[in-house]
């Protein structure tokens, strides 16, 4: 499945769920940072590993942050913790999710910080 950015601004796009073989392709396509907002194993055993993602992403030069947030059920804590580390995390940044949508949600709720 090829890899896949919505941008929402210039400095922020969403994506669907990634793998650590993407990671190279981010770092290629510009992004400075990743957040992961998909809780591991959310969609079962086959998919990838936050812990994975996040040695791929460093290996190809990329800052990462695992930050898990629960579809349905984000909490004020989740946009706080979000807008934070858009403040914090060289941009632009990539977040991603099952398909994006959490992300967006949080950027949004996240603009209003």
């Amino acid at each position: 499945m090829p890899v896949s950015f919505s941008p929402l601004s210039s400095d922020f796009s969403v994506s669907p769920q990634l793998t650590p073989e993407d990671m190279a392709l981010v770092a290629q396509a510009g992004y400075k940072s990743v957040i992961i907002n998909r809780p591991d194993f959310e969609g079962g055993p086959e998919q990838p590993a936050s812990a994975d993602v996040m040695a791929a992403a460093r290996a190809a030069g990329l800052q990462v942050e695992y930050q898990p947030a629960v579809s349905g059920a984000m909490t004020v804590q989740d946009v706080e913790r979000f807008a934070q580390l858009l403040k914090e995390l060289p941009a632009p940044v990539l977040a991603y999710c099952r398909s994006g949508t959490r992300c967006a949600n949080l950027y949004q709720a996240a603009q209003g910080i």
